[in-house]
Formats: C-alpha cells, sequence, structure tokens
C-alpha cells in the first residue's frame, strides 16, 4: 500500500545505503502477521543488526550513533 513515511525514511536513510543492507518487510502479507500485530499503528519502524531502533519518523542522530557502534565492533 502507498505508505508516504516510508517513503520519506528510505529518501533520509538514502546517503547510509552503501554503510547497511535495508530489507523492507510489507507487515500487511500473511507470513509477516506478528509483525503486523506488533506494529500495525506505528509503521515505519526500524531495526537495525536485529534489535528495535526507531519507529514513525527517522532519528538521523539516533541512527549515525547506532551504526558508527555497529562498524567500530565490527572492525
Amino acid at each position: 500500500k502507498p505508505c508516504p513515511l516510508c517513503d520519506e525514511a528510505k529518501e533520509v536513510l538514502e546517503p547510509y545505503k552503501r554503510r547497511f543492507i535495508l530489507q523492507e518487510v510489507d507487515i500487511t502479507l500473511p507470513e509477516n502477521s506478528a509483525w503486523y500485530d506488533k506494529y500495525k499503528y506505528d509503521i515505519p519502524v526500524f531495526h537495525l543488526n536485529g534489535k528495535f531502533l526507531m519507529k514513525h519518523r527517522v532519528d538521523i542522530q539516533k541512527f549515525e550513533d547506532q551504526l558508527s557502534k555497529l562498524e567500530l565492533h565490527n572492525d
């Protein structure tokens, strides 16, 4: 379905696309019903490295901080 907030989030994250892999999940699909039950009123939702990070809008400072920590840990 159209998701203007999702589109906006993807635009904000675009400059970082070389530093992480964006995996989009359509929570309306039957196989994603657990995500739908959990987040149906909170999209978009962002997890980084399997852990909840933020919802509704990109908090770019929080994202940059957590991404940098992951990169330092993996080096």
